[in-house]
């Protein structure tokens, strides 16, 4: 991948689209990446479910976006 965009996250494809659509509804851009789907649609598999998807955004959005996940994973683990 190139220098020019940072990787905020890698997991399942299901959290992977919530997380794209809260990035989006921010204003931040992302480069979203599912290997899993990719190669299934290749002929072959690569990947596992649980860290099929990157989710990559622009230098100047990395702090804020590294913002609203964090608050997105403190508020979930708080609720278990």
């Amino acid at each position: 991948m190139s220098e020019d965009i940072k990787l905020v996250y890698t997991g399942s494809r299901v959290e992977g689209m919530f997380l794209r659509e809260l990035l989006e509804e921010n204003d931040i851009g992302v480069i979203y990446r599912d290997t899993l789907s990719s190669s299934v649609q290749a002929g072959w598999a690569d990947g596992s479910p649980e860290d099929t998807v990157r989710i990559f955004v622009e230098p100047f959005n990395f702090e804020k976006a590294k913002g609203i996940l964090e608050e997105y994973f403190s508020d979930r683990n708080s609720k278990k």
